[in-house]
């Protein structure tokens, strides 16, 4: 008999359920958008219960358009957006307050205090972060200050603290299991990644009841079995882990110096470093990869990038110039290049290397020649120069030549996109046969636990190229649109701040 694992792909604007078989192949998706609740200029807020909803719904939804049953899944793994940050109680498992986001910028000048502490070094030491508005401490700490009586009844141990999976773990197992993995764990700026272990300093620094905190597991771990009334049977929880180290599992970079680049709402590069943590000198992340299951720890070097996909939404959205994200690329295409216009969407401020919380987005270099389509190219265009600014810091800090670059998400599907980042880089950006990544490594890790797969091998073996881009513009011009892009990026840096 087949046996299938479930992915529950939570992410920042839909949530998803992808059925795969034992031979990692996809064999069914379910997807349903949910609400983005914007407060105020700069906040970012979901739902917990919507996203819950929706993530039932479309795991139900999946195993019933593909005939599977649940007594048919040798487990389920969680993969999520990162850092959105979820407060609720333990007695009824209601939500406080609606969650907030990983792109929610209202604790800024929260962090330019922590920076000017004594706290910051450590932070940064321990922690591997930079102190952002991004990850979680700040926005934690936000909800115990502005919710009414959510401090007291944290300390009292009435509250309970997670990222997105550990709220997934929370409802899926009816209130049994608080845990997170390492890789979530290691987004909060509240967690040790040397010595594998909640800070306490950290915590009594920033005033976080330890109380609200969840266990931290391997990514490939039995976290407990789901509900039997929510699928039809309880089915193991086997693996989670957040979703760009999901992605470059997905993506099996699992050997120093191999990269991956997820093209989704924001983009995400990753470069496996090996066994022992690299401090970044050039404003990135050191960042755990997802481990357990046989696949020891291993740590990687990130750059955020905030808005990638966003962008082209907001192309849609924001100036109506498409109907369709999809029809992106075939406007693009309608003219040779984008002549000297650059659009920088620093809608939310700028992540790695910058780390510019009070940038804002331009379009510069317009003349009366513009057109749409040389929008919706520079649009596709700063997708690559931000990733190109994320892999010169990587080699920098790394001491390591990318080889090629791995492309995954939504937005790696454009093939004109997936051209012009080789071009930009001067490197191979190689797409694999399946492009779900994010899914497929959240499948690998909870097959993984219950013994589906072997081991880490299986998992590289499993990996298939699609089709490479080859860089097809010369050195020169490369290096002078990238300079380009340089000069935009300095135009807005710091346009917000009073």
């Amino acid at each position: 008999m087949t046996r299938y694992v479930l992915a529950l792909d939570q992410g920042t604007t839909s949530s998803r359920a992808i059925l795969f078989d034992e031979s990692g192949a996809q064999v069914a998706m379910a997807a349903r958008e949910f609400r983005q609740i914007f407060p105020q200029p700069g906040w970012v807020e979901h739902d917990p219960e919507e996203i819950w909803e929706t993530q039932l719904e479309v795991a139900r939804r999946v195993l019933a358009e593909a005939g599977v049953a649940a007594t048919d899944l040798a487990a389920l793994g969680i993969t999520n957006q990162r850092e959105t940050t979820v407060l609720w109680e333990r007695e009824t498992g209601r939500p406080v307050h609606n969650a907030v986001v990983w792109q929610d910028r209202r604790t800024a000048a929260l962090c330019e205090a922590i920076t000017a502490s004594p706290t910051a070094a450590l932070i940064r030491e321990r922690t591997g972060l930079v102190i952002d508005a991004y990850f979680s401490a700040t926005k934690l700490q936000w909800l115990l200050d502005r919710v009414p009586g959510a401090r007291e009844r944290a300390e009292r141990g009435e509250l309970a603290f997670g990222t997105v999976d550990a709220w997934l773990l929370w409802r899926l197992t009816g209130g049994r299991v608080h845990a997170t993995d390492v890789t979530n764990a290691s987004r909060t700026m509240l967690y040790d990644i040397r010595r594998g272990a909640w800070d306490p300093e950290i915590l009594a620094a920033l005033r976080i009841p330890a109380a609200l905190l969840p266990a931290v597991h391997p990514s490939s771990h039995r976290y407990g079995e789901t509900e039997p009334a929510l699928l039809g049977a309880a089915v193991p929880v086997g693996g989670m882990a957040g979703d760009q180290q999901a992605a470059t599992f997905g993506q099996a970079c699992l050997e120093p110096g191999m990269a991956k680049n997820t093209y989704g709402t924001g983009c995400f590069v990753l470069m496996n470093t090996g066994p022992r943590p690299v401090p970044s000198g050039a404003g990135l992340i050191t960042t755990p990869l997802a481990s357990g299951g046989g696949v020891p720890q291993q740590y990687a070097l990130e750059g955020s990038i905030f808005v990638a996909g966003a962008a082209v939404q907001w192309l849609r959205d924001g100036l109506g110039i498409i109907r369709d994200s999809a029809e992106t690329e075939a406007l693009a295409r309608t003219v040779p290049a984008a002549d000297g216009v650059y659009v920088v969407p620093a809608f939310v401020g700028l992540g790695a290397p910058y780390w510019d919380m009070y940038a804002r987005g331009a379009i510069l270099g317009i003349t009366r020649g513009t057109t749409a389509a040389h929008v919706a190219r520079a649009t596709l265009e700063s997708i690559a120069f931000q990733t190109r600014d994320v892999i010169d810091a990587m080699e920098r800090d790394a001491g390591i030549e990318l080889r090629e670059l791995r492309a995954d998400g939504g937005a790696a599907r454009n093939d004109l996109l997936m051209q012009v980042q080789a071009d930009v880089l001067g490197r191979p950006v190689v797409r694999p046969l399946v492009t779900e990544t994010t899914a497929l490594g959240a499948a690998y890790l909870a097959g993984l636990a219950v013994g589906l797969w072997s081991g880490p091998e299986a998992v590289a073996a499993a990996w298939r190229p699609e089709r490479t881009f080859h860089p097809a513009v010369p050195a020169a011009e490369r290096e002078q649109r990238y300079a380009g892009w340089r000069r935009a990026v300095e135009r807005v840096r710091g346009w917000a701040q009073d």
